[in-house]
């Protein structure tokens, strides 16, 4: 049964890999690394949004996303960065997909 599992996982794997949303997340990823410093500020915008979005209280919620959005504003317009986290979260919404397809196939929450 194991090996089932995993020769199905490796399928997986392959059709994620060959996904265009992984295709164009990999394309915008390594024109990043290209610019290293521009790589940095992605992460930090990152990091800060996901503190924001679990650390603020759900009644300032809304004001403290307003806030950063206008903040980053300017930041996203650069030709490099909106693709980059586009394409970022356009893959990360394919695997959250996958995620949730499985745990509800077997029951698991």
């Amino acid at each position: 049964m194991k090996n089932r599992v995993n020769a199905a996982l490796r399928e997986l794997i392959s059709a994620i890999i060959d996904s265009p949303e992984y295709r164009e997340f990999a394309h915008q990823l390594s024109i990043m690394k290209e610019h290293p410093e521009l790589k940095r500020q992605i992460d930090e915008f990152r990091q800060e949004n996901y503190v924001l979005q679990r650390t603020a209280a759900s009644d300032e919620l809304f004001d403290k996303l307003d806030e950063f959005s206008q903040r980053y504003d300017s930041f996203r317009k650069n030709p490099l960065v909106d693709p980059f986290l586009n394409a970022e979260a356009e893959f990360c919404r394919m695997i959250q997909e996958i995620n949730q397809e499985i745990v509800e196939a077997v029951n698991f929450g």
